[in-house]
């Protein structure tokens, strides 16, 4: 039996370009598929408006519960990993792409500075992860508050389900 410790971690994936919903999916799969991680629950899709840089097409976005043996870091270098063989290119800031995995929380992680800030520093005030991350982890206390008392206060203008539920992940 392995003395492996598993904590919970919290992701918010992204994507605009090609098949985003096909590259987000094949992105959970690899990590599920990993003996230091498992996908454990997978919120809604979402079609949500461009955020930060907004002449570009709308995106896809959902979040996922996972639990893992890997250290937040190696987490984050993980998830970099599979973006790099899904071929994400980092041209410009908040611009288009194929695939992103972002680490927005990780059990009993507070950290700041460095290369991986969590909880993830803007997370709180963006409603295309808060919406899905709801779905999955209403009541995760991040900076003192539920994530569901975050979504209330949240801009959520013109994100709009794609999905009913999780259907559009099949993990086998």
């Amino acid at each position: 039996m392995s003395s492996e410790i598993f904590r919970r971690a919290s992701l918010g994936l992204g994507g605009n370009i090609g098949d985003p919903v096909k590259s987000m999916a094949e992105a959970l799969r690899a990590l599920n598929a990993r003996p230091d991680c498992r996908v454990t629950a997978v919120s809604r899709l979402y079609r949500t408006p461009p955020w930060g840089k907004t002449d570009q097409d709308w995106f896809f976005n959902a979040c996922a519960l996972v639990e893992t043996s890997l250290a937040p870091e190696a987490l984050l270098d993980t998830c970099l990993g599979i973006e790099r063989d899904m071929k994400r290119e980092r041209k410009e800031r908040w611009g288009p792409r194929t695939i992103d995995i972002d680490v927005l929380t990780y059990e009993g992680v507070a950290q700041s500075g460095g290369r991986l800030e969590l909880p993830h520093p803007r997370m709180t005030g963006r409603g295309f992860v808060l919406m899905p991350l709801s779905d999955i982890a209403r009541d995760l206390i991040v900076a003192g508050r539920t994530i569901g008392d975050w979504l209330q206060d949240a801009d959520v203008a013109g994100i709009e389900p794609a999905s009913a539920g999780s259907e559009w992940c099949p993990l086998t």
